[in-house]
This record gives structure tokens, C-alpha cells and sequence, in this order.
């Protein structure tokens, strides 16, 4: 049987019903997102991106520039301390495609992206812990630069990362 290489490209509408699948498959490390959140929020992106393999699509992630309309207080965080940055605001991976370096093609796309504006910036839960996505963040050389406690209560490291 042979695998169809991974493929990231820009999220279409025809997308939508795949991401909002991934990003409930996650939400417990994410937050909710709703047809109508999800159309506000990738018109604020700077980017917005899929991974297909398997002509499915497995992963997205969404990132936010500093003059972006985008309403979040982990943003708002990110925004009172830099000037240039851009922010991985959430990405996702399907279970039935992890371990097949879907996570680290698109922070590799992101990451060269963000080259330009000198970092790139992110957090991770910390209460409830995300342990294996505070490492796969320290092996790409994220630093922790602070925390930042949400209104819910959860507890996030913000990280971030010098281009």
C-alpha cells in the first residue's frame, strides 16, 4: 500500500467541517470552536493552514499577526509585551494520524513564516497539564516567558520561540 506524502496547505471553507471534527477531538487541550467562531477567527488570521495525507485532512493550526482583530486573552498577553510576533494560536492533530510528523511539518511551515517578524510565540495548558505538548515545544527550543491564568481557572506557560 502506498501513502500519500503529507500535504500543508491554506484552510478552504470546504474545510470546515474537517477542522471543527479535529479541533472537538482535542478540545481538551484547545478550547471550543463553532462554525460561527471559526469563521471569525480565520478571517483574523494571518494564516491558516491544513495537513493532508491520505487525502484527509489530519492537522490545522491557526495563526494570528500583532495588529489581528483576534479577541483572546492569551493573544492580548503576547501583544502588551511584543511588537513583531506572530502567534500559534491552536493547532490540531487526528489521533488516527499521529507519530507521522504532522505537528512538526506544520510548526516547520509556521515557523519559517514567522522568520520575519523575529519570533514566534505560543502556550500550552500547564493545569490541567499537557505534558506531551510542553515537550514537543521545548525540542523545538520554545522558552518559557510567563503564565497566564484563564478565566476558567486553567493555568498556561507561554512560550516562545526567537526566529
Amino acid at each position: 500500500m502506498q501513502v500519500r506524502p503529507l500535504t500543508v496547505r491554506p484552510m478552504t471553507q470546504a474545510d470546515a467541517v474537517a477542522v471543527l471534527a479535529l479541533n472537538l477531538e482535542s478540545e481538551w487541550a484547545l478550547s471550543p470552536l463553532d462554525e460561527a467562531k471559526l469563521e471569525r477567527a480565520a478571517d483574523a488570521t494571518e494564516l491558516a493552514l491544513v495537513c493532508e495525507v491520505e487525502g484527509k485532512v489530519a492537522g490545522f493550526t491557526f495563526v494570528y499577526a500583532p495588529l489581528s482583530t483576534y479577541d483572546s486573552p492569551y493573544f492580548a498577553w503576547f501583544c502588551q509585551r511584543y511588537d513583531d510576533f506572530l502567534y500559534l494560536d491552536r493547532i490540531a492533530v487526528s489521533t488516527a494520524f499521529r507519530r507521522r510528523g504532522i505537528a512538526s511539518l506544520m510548526y516547520d511551515e509556521v515557523e519559517a513564516a514567522a522568520a520575519s517578524h523575529g519570533r514566534l510565540v505560543c502556550e500550552v495548558f500547564s493545569r490541567p497539564p499537557n505534558t506531551s505538548s510542553l515537550e514537543f515545544h521545548r525540542a523545538r527550543g520554545y522558552a518559557e516567558v510567563g503564565h497566564l491564568e484563564a478565566p476558567d481557572g486553567r493555568q498556561t506557560v507561554m512560550l516562545e520561540k526567537p526566529l
